[in-house]
């Protein structure tokens, strides 16, 4: 822990003291500081958040149990360099959930690295990204946990994203009128997650997103964030299909999960996942849908002899409905309804269905806002469960 302290200190230091640079404080929520070069051929902003989670849960027929920790703790970069045109985001976790996840495919390290990945719109709407990123699968995935209307994500997210991954993506959008925006993305990744150092074990996973704006886009990117905070004073919407292919995927959830590991290595199958979602805002409401589906061409891994080998892939269909109403104090109520589905001849799984009631005060936007919100979970032939949580979020 000191090690890693007393790297990014210095790692600010170096920053802060070269003399060919000109730097500038940013605003709250916007930077701790902006760095650009003398020649302006380059700039650096770098940020730092965290959130502070308090927890507590009630299981049918348990004791409760309460649990406080940092969820969150990040160090971003972004800027460009050598031209406008060429944009680059770092963004690097610092506490223990965000390194979680080390094993023999990381090099058995912590995963420090969130994003590394390069963006130069080399022609008109043309944008080519490189490196590791959120792939474009489901909108509440992409949202930053930063911007997020309720404490955490979704179950839906939890049991079907396909979050980061290596690779290519290829983004462009056009208007079909003064209003109406397209956007496209392609993308094509190793397929197996972050931070992964064995290579690829599989084979490769194919992405492709289009997203429609009939009303115009929204302000400030407004379509992955949560709430309505810039009040949009026309209705605003996006629709969006998302389709991931992943081909000869050895984890149980496409690129995400466990690996499924047979007696003479790997186990693979392809594993398809549709990702239908929308976002509406308006005047302070604010409204966001997803449905997510996973299927494999062989969700059962099996060892050389045909006997099973206990793993299997996730598969089933989710659904998440989240809306919410924003007062003029910027106290805002929302609510959430999810319900999950996964295949329980295949997965064992009993379907599950939480209701979530939250409440949120943002006191400058989402850089500096406190969250609350309770949960009621159902799951059909197993044990209820009730929850509680607080959360601080400050995003300098």
């Amino acid at each position: 822990m000191k090690t890693k302290i007393t790297l990014i200190a210095a790692l600010l230091f170096a920053i802060t003291s070269l003399s060919a640079q000109e730097i500038k404080s940013g605003k709250f929520g916007k930077g701790l500081f902006n760095i650009v070069g003398k020649d302006s051929s380059w700039t650096m902003r770098v940020g730092l958040r965290a959130q502070l989670l308090g927890t507590s849960t009630w299981e049918e027929g348990e004791s409760g149990e309460a649990s406080f920790l940092t969820r969150r703790s990040r160090l971003k970069f972004d800027g460009f360099a050598y031209s406008p045109k060429l944009k680059y985001k770092i963004e690097l976790g610092l506490s223990n959930r965000d390194q979680s996840g080390a094993s023999q495919f990381t090099s058995n390290a912590p995963r420090y690295i969130l994003d590394a990945v390069l963006m130069w719109n080399f022609h008109q709407n043309f944008v080519i990204w490189f490196g590791q990123t959120k792939l474009p699968g489901n909108r509440e995935r992409v949202i930053s946990s930063a911007n997020l209307q309720q404490v955490d994500r979704s179950l839906l997210n939890s049991r079907f994203t396909i979050d980061r991954d290596f690779g290519f993506q290829l983004r462009h959008h056009f208007n079909l009128s003064d209003k109406f925006v397209v956007k496209e993305i392609f993308s094509l990744a190793q397929g197996e997650g972050r931070n992964i150092t064995t290579g690829n074990l599989g084979g490769h996973q194919y992405t492709g997103r289009i997203e429609l704006f009939p009303f115009g886009q929204f302000k400030s990117k407004g379509d992955y964030k949560g709430a309505d905070l810039k009040r949009e004073n026309t209705p605003k919407l996006s629709l969006a299909v998302s389709y991931d292919h992943n081909n000869n995927a050895v984890k149980t959830r496409s690129n995400q999960g466990s690996y499924m590991v047979t007696d003479t290595g790997f186990f693979e199958t392809n594993i398809n996942t549709l990702f239908i979602d929308a976002m509406f805002k308006y005047n302070g409401f604010s409204l966001m849908a997803e449905y997510s589906n996973r299927d494999a061409k062989d969700p059962f891994a099996k060892n050389s002899d045909g006997t099973l080998t206990g793993d299997e892939v996730q598969v089933g269909h989710g659904l998440n409905v989240q809306t919410g109403f924003l007062l003029k104090n910027d106290w805002e109520v929302s609510g959430r309804y999810t319900n999950i589905e996964l295949d329980k001849n295949i997965t064992g799984k009993n379907p599950e269905t939480q209701y979530t009631l939250g409440i949120s005060k943002y006191i400058v936007g989402h850089s500096l806002k406190v969250q609350s919100d309770i949960s009621h979970l159902e799951i059909n032939g197993g044990n209820n469960e009730l929850m509680y949580r607080l959360q601080f979020d400050i995003h300098f």
